[in-house]
């Protein structure tokens, strides 16, 4: 089968197609034929190893897909061969075909595409454990969300508005601005000089931030805390870790919460389903959509991978393996 490969850490370029062994299902794995699969962020990292998690190489490069059933291992239960599903995994998605561990392959809603389903399993979960489990989120309540067009910054939005939250979202350009308020974003402002514009937006403040971008945005979003909000802490996607001092929080009765869904993960395998059977009922009535910014065949995924190093996606990109129908042959659709 084929798959795109990451042979070396020298960035993008370093990822080649290969033709390489279909994969068997272990006990409690699920053997998916793959028709779409999401691009993250944390794949570009790896490229350049840059990330937490260096798997050795070399390797299928990907970690969220959608597709069918092909064949189910022992001693699963509860899926079909024939399902459409999506699921995650820490890699292996760039391939036609990839085996999951079953706790970790969900089913997808008849009214989703394959192609919105590849965009949906990292940023949807992440987001929902970002704002119901560490912010707990309530309806009525106010969420700032930095990076707010990105594949996990448009997630943000949809799930707070989902849950009843009002958005503010924070974007670096007037036409990134224009995707956020189509999510449903009550006000979007630039990232240059936000706080003051969301304090004379909301002068009371916010109830939570969620931030993907870290950098020199940090002190300033804690400075358009309400009196007991949070600062969601998701990535750093600006490059540098940021640093707190802890008086502030004492003085103004704010907190600053850490988003690992991966680390949370470990040792909770039933936590995902639990969190799909959350957001079902909004992803069946399409209030959760993810934004597709561009459909690319497999073997450009290091075209891909630079795109969304390039910092001007909007929404998700998506790398299209087997397709809708499942056939190999695969076409750009760029928005």
């Amino acid at each position: 089968m084929r798959a795109m490969q990451l042979r070396a850490t020298d960035g993008p370029g370093s990822l080649e197609l290969r033709d390489v062994e279909t994969p068997t299902p272990g006990p409690g794995e699920v053997l998916i034929d793959v028709a779409y699969a999401g691009v993250t962020f944390p794949e570009l990292l790896q490229s350049r190893g840059q990330y937490q998690m260096q798997p050795p190489l070399p390797y299928t490069v990907g970690s969220e897909i959608s597709g069918a059933v092909r064949e189910l291992g022992e001693g699963v239960t509860g899926l079909s061969v024939g399902d459409r599903v999506v699921g995650v995994a820490n890699t292996g998605a760039y391939a036609e075909s990839i085996a999951v561990p079953a706790a970790s392959v969900l089913p997808l809603p008849e009214s989703v595409s394959l192609t919105a389903g590849a965009g949906m399993p990292m940023n949807l979960l992440t987001a929902d454990f970002a704002l119901r489990v560490r912010g707990r989120l309530e309806p009525g309540q106010t969420v700032l969300v930095h990076g707010a067009a990105g594949g996990l910054g448009s997630a943000l939005v949809q799930v707070a508005r989902a849950y009843g939250g009002e958005v503010v979202g924070v974007v670096s350009t007037e036409e990134k601005a224009e995707t956020v308020r189509s999510l449903g974003a009550s006000h979007v402002v630039l990232a240059e000089r936000f706080k003051d514009t969301v304090k004379d937006l909301l002068p009371g403040g916010v109830d939570l931030v969620a931030d993907p971008v870290g950098g020199d945005r940090f002190t300033d979003s804690l400075r358009t805390l309400k009196t007991f909000g949070t600062l969601l802490v998701l990535g750093f996607t600006a490059g540098s870790i940021p640093e707190v001092k802890v008086n502030r929080l004492l003085l103004n009765n704010i907190s600053v919460a850490g988003v690992g869904w991966g680390a949370a993960l470990a040792g909770r395998p039933e936590m995902v389903a639990t969190q799909w059977d959350t957001l079902w009922p909004h992803l069946s009535s399409g209030a959760l959509d993810p934004v597709i910014h561009s459909v690319l065949p497999l073997e450009r995924a290091q075209e891909a991978l630079e795109l969304i190093d390039s910092r001007s996606v909007r929404g998700k990109v998506v790398l299209e393996v087997r397709g809708e129908t499942g056939g190999a042959g695969a076409h750009d659709h760029q928005s």
